[in-house]
């Protein structure tokens, strides 16, 4: 916002340190908290200390050093418009603005950029965000959508912040535990088929649990017992040797109970507004990957040991030349010749380098996977590829239930279209209900809207690294720090434009003008709305969800204190009713932003 007043700054400074043989350092500008003026500042205790170590300075302490640079570039910069005054302190130069002109400053940009307002400069980096990604044959559970929503979030903020974004899903297609609810399907429910979307991919859930259960050895089986899950063992190992092997039938079994599950995801995804650009499966690099074994064996970054028994194995300390042991050995191909989890990470992030030009690559993985993903990218560096350095794992602490950990394979998941259904019935019986202006025909859409933010910024609010166990009466709650609590600021704001009848668009028009005494609740309310596009670097650039989620609480927080304590309609002065009318604006675009990163939608009403 004020980056024109900024670069003059800047120009000021670098002429002056060139000009006095001063090696300046990176300027970093940081925002000073209100104390009556609005400004930001910089240090020179950097610039003090390379001068020092480069000989000059008449060896004066480096703090001293600091001062008297701030102090001398404060009487070179003079006056600037917009600039209140130039003040240096303890080494810092700080510069103020005009307390009215910083206000309108910010608020009629919020206008102006509107939806795009903190949209970042383009960047040149391409970032892929990978998540999404439960194994098929299953059902979506409340575990599947805190890596869901944590995946979307971080893409939707790094694409805002300017980055080219492309968000993948790498669903798990194979593997012994896919190839369990095949068994079940074919040995006891043949030619029976679910209607509905999310009653398949239940019911698949239901054949896992069931078959898990018969295949489990137990305490005091009898001989028959154990003759017959032994049988049954047989029978699951043949069928995934047929699947191994090509064969028809059984290919075709997979593709169909596989395209159940893909179903119900792909729904569940789209009532998340989640749109994924790139679909990849385990089962579609698995070939792949046995050809990367290959060529890492050529260049000597794998070593092969089959001759005496052994796998195809990385001793990945030993090649980077590490001392102390850090990430193992790993294997990237058994003794019989399968792949593993690994290998095929190998032959994904080739694919994603090579054919779809990614400088960053973030895994939205559970924390259980760390040393894994370490090892991958350590791998990816001996491999050759530069971007390694610049691939990142988003760890995920557990869902849990209060009564302990969830499990597929007992039955013990709590689905997330059954939280869904029931956040819906809960706001449309308890909140919407209540409001007799809301028409009939838009309560269940709002009920979705709120049900839905309800759920997705419980996900969000706790730390993704951090476990979370899943209470379905806080998780809904309204109050706090939750989704509703942020999505009533926006309707808030949104019925105080109603009663005004201004027609916003023309309204936004007009300059803005704050030539008075403000509150500290409009102060506080400025002031958080002009950090949000810092806010959108910070949280892109560590790859953090969680800082705009506060960061959308804090804002709403403002806009309720403000509500509350200003009066706006009814302003002492016409002038001072526009200002306010035009902060009202600004906020309600604001925490639409917010919450449009957040994956929460606005409701006009609630």
């Amino acid at each position: 916002m004020f980056t024109k007043e900024q670069q003059l700054i800047e120009t000021k400074i670098a002429e002056f340190c060139a000009a006095n043989d001063i090696p300046l350092a990176e300027l970093k500008w940081m925002p000073i908290p209100f104390s009556g003026e609005w400004g930001f500042g910089a240090s020179f205790f950097q610039t003090a200390a390379n001068e020092a170590r480069a000989g000059k300075g008449n060896k004066t302490p480096v703090p001293k050093r600091a001062q008297e640079i701030a102090e001398r570039l404060k009487s070179q910069i003079g006056d600037v418009d917009g600039i209140g005054r130039v003040d240096a302190v303890n080494g810092y130069l700080n510069v103020y603005f005009k307390t009215s002109d910083y206000a309108a400053r910010v608020v009629d940009e919020a206008l102006r950029a509107g939806a795009e307002f903190g949209r970042g400069a383009e960047k040149s980096e391409t970032v892929m965000v990978e998540y999404a990604q439960p194994n098929t044959h299953h059902s979506f559970h409340i575990g599947h959508a805190r890596n869901a929503i944590l995946g979307e979030t971080l893409a939707r903020l790094v694409e805002f912040a300017g980055y080219k974004t492309i968000r993948a899903s790498y669903p798990g297609d194979l593997g012994l535990g896919v190839i369990t609810v095949m068994w079940a399907y074919e040995k006891f429910y043949k030619g029976q088929e679910p209607t509905g979307v999310h009653e398949r991919g239940q019911w698949l859930l239901k054949l896992y649990a069931e078959a898990t259960n018969m295949l489990e050895k137990k305490e005091n089986e009898t001989p028959e017992e154990t003759a017959q899950r032994e049988s049954y063992e047989a029978e699951r190992r043949e069928m995934y040797r047929k699947w191994d092997a090509g064969d028809e039938y059984i290919r075709n079994l997979w593709n169909t109970t596989r395209e159940w599950s893909l179903e119900e995801l792909r729904d569940v995804l789209d009532m998340l507004d989640i749109n994924i650009d790139v679909w990849f499966y385990e089962s579609e690099v698995d070939e792949p990957s046995k050809v990367i074994v290959d060529e890492l064996l050529e260049r000597n970054i794998a070593d092969d040991e089959r001759p005496n028994g052994g796998a195809v194995i990385v001793k990945i300390d030993e090649k980077l030349g590490l001392k102390k042991a850090k990430y193992n050995t790993n294997v990237l191909l058994r003794s019989d010749g399968t792949t593993l989890y690994l290998t095929k990470d190998l032959a994904l992030a080739k694919v994603k380098f090579e054919q779809y030009h990614v400088d960053r690559s973030v895994y939205v993985v559970d924390v259980r996977q760390s040393m894994h993903l370490q090892q991958v990218f350590a791998i990816l560096k001996l491999w050759g590829f530069p971007q390694s350095e610049k691939c990142y794992h988003l760890s995920y602490g557990f869902v849990s239930l209060p009564e302990g950990a969830m499990s597929a394979r007992r039955g013990r998941v709590v689905l997330f279209k059954d939280v869904v259904d029931e956040a819906v019935k809960r706001v449309l019986s308890v909140e919407v209900a209540k409001r007799a202006e809301i028409p009939e025909g838009e309560r269940e859409k709002i009920a979705k809207q709120i049900g839905l933010g309800a759920l997705v910024y419980s996900m969000l609010s706790v730390d993704n690294n951090r476990d979370i166990v899943f209470n379905m009466e806080d998780a809904l709650s309204f109050d706090g720090r939750t989704g509703p609590y942020i999505q009533n600021a926006y309707v808030r704001a949104n019925s105080i434009l109603r009663k005004s009848a201004i027609e916003v668009s023309t309204f936004n028009l007009k300059p803005s003008s704050f030539n008075y005494d403000l509150t500290m609740h409009e102060i506080e309310l400025i002031e958080k709305i002009s950090h949000f596009p810092q806010t959108v670097e910070q949280a892109a650039n560590e790859y953090r969800p969680l800082v705009m989620a506060t960061y959308a609480y804090e804002l709403a927080n403002a806009f309720h204190s403000f509500y509350h304590a200003v009066p706006v309609l009814q302003a002492e002065d016409e002038n001072i009713k526009h200002a306010r009318l035009k902060l009202v604006i600004a906020s309600k675009q604001v925490i639409e932003n917010a919450l449009r990163l957040l994956d929460i939608q606005s409701p006009e009403m609630m």
